[in-house]
């Protein structure tokens, strides 16, 4: 049942982004240029989703006290701002100004026949697989240091 959801889920959000023109960097590109030829159109596409989510959350989701998918909820025990969230804030943020998109996008607009967009779905997979190289190191010499 939560593979059916999650694919749901996503192809309602792809879906989303294709039918919304969210999915072309050069719309985005256009909503954060905000001292040039700016276009909000990218911020009613946010409010429409606010729209839809926000009545089901106060009504449905806030009142549940366990998943529907799953056993328990997954999230953060941490809410310290760290040097490792600052940093991953500012690459994502600097990406999404350069790209114009960002990696749900991506994945959607592929969807929609935009291969050129492969290039920064592929650079996106190896900084994923080269963060978990790294993370996973640094975790191994922080325990060496330890003993």
């Amino acid at each position: 049942m939560q593979r059916v959801i999650s694919i749901l889920s996503g192809f309602l959000f792809g879906a989303g982004m294709i039918i919304s023109g969210m999915g072309d960097p050069a719309n985005v590109m256009a909503f954060l240029d905000i001292f040039g030829a700016w276009s909000p159109d990218l911020a009613f596409v946010m409010g429409g989703a606010l729209l839809v989510f926000a009545p089901s959350y106060w009504l449905v989701i806030r009142k549940k006290q366990e998943p529907v998918c799953t056993d328990q909820f997954c999230l953060s025990d941490s809410n310290k701002i760290d040097k490792k969230l600052l940093s991953g804030a500012a690459l994502f943020g600097i990406g999404w100004g350069i790209a114009g998109i960002c990696p749900g996008p991506a994945i959607s607009s592929m969807a929609n026949g935009s291969f050129g967009i492969l290039g920064f779905v592929g650079a996106m997979l190896v900084g994923m697989v080269l963060t978990d190289i790294v993370v996973e190191k640094r975790a191994t010499s922080e325990l060496a240091n330890q003993s």
